[in-house]
């Protein structure tokens, strides 16, 4: 009997922390699909009124942006290493090329997130960057394979892959409920552009330098508005001291 408070102690703190468990999941998946259909700036007052927690729930699990999609989006990001590595994978150089550009474009079309996330810098997010890192030396690779073997215009830089993505993105965006037969159509005739027998005289791609920072203000546009999220997220009512339900979440 003596130790009776103890242990209804050590059984209260479990099932806050299981309450916790839950809400974090609740999280991961509202924001998965608050992401899909809206991007990685969407309003994440709705994905905890999705997920059915509060704001400071919120915040205290994922207090930037930027570890909120660190947590939703790692696993989409490696599906984009594995394109790039079935591509490496393809003996033929230019069905290897070809077969990564139409994956990622798919997967651009399928959810937004991944659209706005494949053309920005997510340094902010290290599980997240170390991911596209790797795509990006495996793209390195792609281009320079198919160069080698003639079938890529010899102009063709891994810019160009950039510049590609972000003119996907913007379409997703805006061709709502044709967006997958619309952005399939772009990147086939994007790829016959890209052949070697197609090159003609043009103007050259942004420089590495100017495309990078170009992703850096992608990223510092969806995921600099910490600041105000944390504004917003004060707003709610403070945590007590005392283990409640809430302050565990």
């Amino acid at each position: 009997m003596g130790n009776t408070p103890h242990l209804l102690h050590v059984v209260r703190t479990m099932g806050l922390r299981a309450d916790a468990t839950r809400n974090r999941t609740a999280l991961i998946e509202a924001a998965r699909a608050v992401f899909a259909e809206h991007g990685l700036d969407a309003p994440l007052d709705e994905v905890a009124r999705r997920a059915g927690t509060g704001n400071a729930t919120l915040y205290r699990r994922f207090p930037t942006r930027s570890d909120l999609i660190a947590a939703v989006f790692a696993e989409r990001m490696a599906e984009h290493v594995e394109a790039v590595e079935a591509g490496l994978a393809d003996d033929d150089p230019w069905s290897g090329f070809a077969s990564y550009v139409k994956a990622a474009a798919a997967m651009q079309a399928r959810d937004r997130g991944i659209a706005d996330l494949v053309t920005m810098d997510v340094s902010a997010a290290p599980e997240i960057e170390a991911l596209r890192s790797r795509a990006f030396d495996g793209l390195v690779r792609l281009v320079d394979r198919a160069h080698d073997a003639g079938v890529l215009r010899a102009d063709f830089t891994t810019q160009d892959v950039v510049v590609l993505l972000m003119a996907n993105a913007g379409l997703v965006e805006r061709a709502l409920g044709i967006s997958a037969e619309a952005s399939a159509r772009l990147i086939h005739v994007l790829l016959d552009g890209f052949r070697a027998a197609a090159a003609t005289d043009g103007p050259p791609p942004p420089s590495a330098r100017r495309t990078e920072l170009a992703m850096r203000r992608n990223g510092q546009r969806r995921l600099g508005a910490a600041a105000e999220e944390r504004r917003r997220a004060s707003k709610d009512p403070a945590p007590t001291t005392s283990p409640t339900k809430d302050s565990l979440s």
